[in-house]
């Protein structure tokens, strides 16, 4: 994870925004979507991963600070979570993302 917190990027050109949008999310144990979004917001930094392909329909907020590397070459980027980790993450919805109740589910379960 980042010394800046986990909402923010690590140092690093391969984080550009809009950069990651298309890469393929690689967990701890395995493949883990695609990224659909990614923000670079100060201190809101994150991406949006679809995990359509293994979990119907579901899409999650990935804070920044879990992305451990990304590799240009294979459109890949690493997170320090595991499927299961990511599987029961906050659901994420664009309608109610910037809401209380939303921001405070998510660092409950990502931390701050």
């Amino acid at each position: 994870m980042s010394d800046t917190g986990v909402w923010s990027y690590a140092a690093g050109e391969e984080w550009a925004p809009g950069r990651l949008v298309g890469y393929q999310v690689e967990a701890l144990d395995g493949p883990a979507g695609t990224v659909d979004e990614s923000s670079t917001e100060a201190h809101e930094g994150c991406l949006v991963v679809s995990t359509r392909w293994w979990q119907l329909g579901r899409d999650v907020l990935v804070p920044a600070g879990l992305l451990t590397r990304a590799d240009a070459h294979h459109r890949t980027v690493h997170v320090d979570l595991t499927r299961r980790e990511i599987r029961k993450a906050p659901r994420f919805d664009p309608a109610t993302c910037r809401e209380r109740a939303c921001l405070d589910a998510l660092r409950r379960y990502f931390g701050e």
